[in-house]
């Protein structure tokens, strides 16, 4: 198969459609098969996009008032860092994988230790111990490296995803070590 012929469907990095001049198949139709294609493709997406691409912390910052909320700015940088840092694993609609990658939707967790969620985007999962029944196979990497885009793209999750679980601001965080990579 040549790489012109392979298309996305539906927009899904996951589906494609392979097709030929003969006939066109379509792969990963059920969810199990889906799950373990995804779960050997995420092999080489932890790879290279987990915490893969380390960007400089941006020079100019937005101050947040404690009664403000997120900026629209500060929630555009959110998504662009979802999209780069957090998407391969938590995907798309911020659901995870069931028992591979936890859902970011009305996560426990992260509504409710908001600060312990900035941390563990800042230093990974290995260092900041959450409280969860459920055991995940790979602990996160350190995905953001300053308090600024760790607050975006926190109060970005916070914001989508089904959840309305407010906001944190930098002040609130910068008690957070960010450990040296």
């Amino acid at each position: 198969m040549l790489p012109s012929e392979i298309k996305k469907v539906d927009s899904c990095p996951i589906f494609i459609n392979f097709t030929s001049t003969n006939k066109t198949h379509i792969f990963m139709k059920t969810k199990n098969l889906l799950i373990a294609a995804f779960a050997g493709f995420m092999g080489i997406a932890l790879m290279t996009s987990c915490g893969g691409g380390q960007q400089p912390a941006t020079e100019t910052t937005t101050e947040i008032g404690e009664t403000a909320g997120p900026s629209a700015e500060q929630l555009a940088r959110g998504e662009q860092l979802y999209n780069e840092k957090c998407f391969a694993c938590h995907m798309a609609n911020g659901q995870g994988i069931p028992n591979v990658f936890p859902t970011l939707t009305g996560s426990d967790f992260l509504l409710n230790q908001t600060k312990m969620a900035v941390a563990q985007v800042l230093n990974g999962s290995e260092k900041v111990v959450g409280q969860t029944a459920i055991k995940y196979p790979a602990p996160m990497p350190p995905q953001i490296d300053n308090y600024e885009d760790a607050v975006a793209v926190i109060n970005y999750v916070l914001n989508n995803f089904e959840n309305n679980g407010g906001y944190i601001t930098v002040d609130e965080v910068k008690d957070i070590e960010i450990d040296p990579r």
